[in-house]
């Protein structure tokens, strides 16, 4: 759910027999999992992350629903390939559903329920049905980490020691320092509200974590899993799929990987396609070993590296990074598919990253949407809303007017994104950030070389330029991604010898002849082997 790490005191004393096999067979099931290929979607390969409540409001209440969801499908993929009319998109991420206290509903007290804010259990199925018509692949926030401090089950576990809930929690014991703190020097012991004792919890005292040494947990998590494919997701995003248990330590890390092992297994056995996309927020090396039970997990070090790069005209490493990170998790499992971002929920929005410059706004989903991988956009990030810390102005309501208009949510006063920016603007405008996201989203689509895994990085010959190879079967492609507020010419000996065409620009003032390329600012240059010439 953040960035922040997990710490956790768990006795290894009540694993049990199958999942300490489970450890010392680890290269077993990695050989297993790699006989399958990851459930990638068709089409463009490209998921849209949803926070419900901000979406679409389809009966006036201000807070976005599910049916609304349903009802702006036509929007994010009409189902028409060449209709020109949506985003294209291949797959939704919904932020969490089940019923919570908090406005963000990482909290949950119920997880075989829908939050009557949001709809019922038969709008879901709708969704997921509609969806599924269009094409679209719908995966769901799973909060597992931690229930909510409100959730029936802490309740009684609090309130009652000899309950068989007081064990689905993590307490403390005669030797516990109730005085540790977190990694960012947070509380993480909290007094028990309905009687003795402490709790852990990392995050705050309103999310108690659940104690996945206990097998009735990890049970029961499976069964929460399970429940939902059989009400038609295609899959999960995994919140804080580190923190399981404590994956500071080699010990942590084994037994959260063999955790999601079974949990992958087991959710397989509903659904052999389902696909699992994990939250590790941490460097590469810490990210990769779950690429063995996990089909993708999000590149939080990419993203960054773009934007940076974009903010500085200077390539900072982009292709070589990816390169290296993409081989990283391959030696783990050779299908391992990257999902890269620019922002998501807990990170400042890209336009505000980029200071409100719709050029470089542009040029990051140029360069996110030609890069290999499943690519993760944020809603509201193809019109360029804004937003900054606290997170609640992440999440702003998604401007589908310049006004007030039909299902246009209102829960909360918008502080960045007022009007200025909308849907209904863009639409009218050939030259929008929109616009150029629908095109990108197109292109990624329509040529099966830049929805591979292949990526080799290129000197350009210019630091303001990030320059890569895509090939797939007989196609092949040179991208070129000037950064800077500046025209670059680059020296390209084969555009002399006529073998190369140009496939895509974001920029009619791209120059090619005698051997030389001239890319404007802040512009994108896609070029094809023409193996006819």
């Amino acid at each position: 759910m953040t960035r922040n790490k997990r710490l956790r005191r768990l006795s290894t004393a009540m694993l049990t027999v199958p999942m300490l096999t489970m450890f010392a067979s680890g290269a077993m099931a990695e050989q297993e999992l790699n006989r399958h290929k990851p459930p990638v979607s068709t089409g463009s390969g490209v998921f849209y992350e949803i926070y419900i409540n901000s979406f679409y409001d389809s009966n006036g209440d201000g807070h976005g629903d599910l049916k609304g969801i349903t009802q702006k499908l036509d929007y994010l993929n009409d189902g028409k390939p060449h209709s020109g009319k949506d985003l294209q998109v291949s797959g939704l991420w919904l932020m969490p559903l089940n019923p919570s206290p908090s406005y963000h509903k990482y909290d949950v007290t119920d997880y075989y329920q829908v939050d009557p804010q949001y709809g019922s259990l038969n709008d879901f199925r709708t969704l997921m049905k509609e969806a599924d018509r269009k094409g679209v692949k719908v995966i769901m926030d799973l909060v597992i980490n931690h229930s909510s401090s409100e959730h029936p089950w802490f309740k009684e576990a609090s309130a009652n020691p000899q309950s068989k809930y007081h064990n689905y929690y993590v307490w403390a014991d005669e030797n516990t320092d109730l005085e540790e703190k977190g990694s960012w020097g947070q509380q993480v012991w909290h007094k028990n509200p309905n009687g003795e004792g402490y709790f852990y919890g990392t995050f705050w005292s309103g999310m108690p974590d659940l104690n996945f040494d206990n097998p009735e947990v990890r049970k029961e998590m499976i069964k929460v899993g399970k429940y939902w494919l059989q009400q038609g997701a295609d899959g999960f995003r995994l919140d804080a799929a580190m923190h399981i248990f404590r994956g500071q330590t080699k010990d942590g890390a084994d037994k959260n990987i063999a955790w999601w092992n079974e949990f992958r297994s087991e959710m397989e056995k509903v659904n052999p396609n389902v696909y699992l996309a994990g939250e590790v927020w941490d460097k590469p090396e810490t990210i990769a070993p779950y690429f063995g039970p996990l089909h993708s997990l999000f590149n939080f070090d990419l993203g960054g590296t773009i934007l940076n790069s974009v903010k500085n005209g200077r390539d900072q490493g982009i292709a070589t990074f990816a390169e290296k990170t993409l081989q990283l998790y391959k030696s783990y499992n050779k299908a391992a598919l990257d999902a890269p971002f620019l922002s998501n929920h807990d990170q400042t929005r890209v336009m505000s990253e980029l200071g409100g410059d719709v050029r470089k706004a542009k040029l990051a989903a140029s360069i996110l949407l030609t890069l290999p991988g499943q690519p993760f956009l944020y809603y509201g990030e193809e019109i360029g809303m804004k937003g900054e810390k606290p997170d609640e102005y992440l999440r702003e309501p998604m401007r589908w007017y310049k006004g007030d208009g039909p299902g246009q949510t209102t829960w909360e006063k918008p502080k960045y994104n007022t009007g200025e920016v909308s849907v209904e603007a863009q639409l009218r405008d050939d030259d929008s950030l929109l616009e150029s996201y629908r095109t990108l989203i197109r292109l990624r689509e329509e040529h099966e070389a830049l929805r591979s895994d292949s990526l080799q990085p290129i000197q350009a010959g210019s630091a303001s330029v990030t320059a890569f190879k895509r090939t797939s079967g007989k196609e092949t492609m040179y991208v070129y991604h000037n950064l800077s507020g500046e025209s670059v010419t680059l020296q390209i000996k084969d555009f002399d010898k006529g073998k190369w065409k140009v496939i895509f620009s974001t920029s009619k003032d791209v120059k090619v002849k005698k051997g030389t390329v001239t890319i404007p600012a802040y512009s994108s240059l896609i070029t094809e082997e023409d193996r006819k010439s």
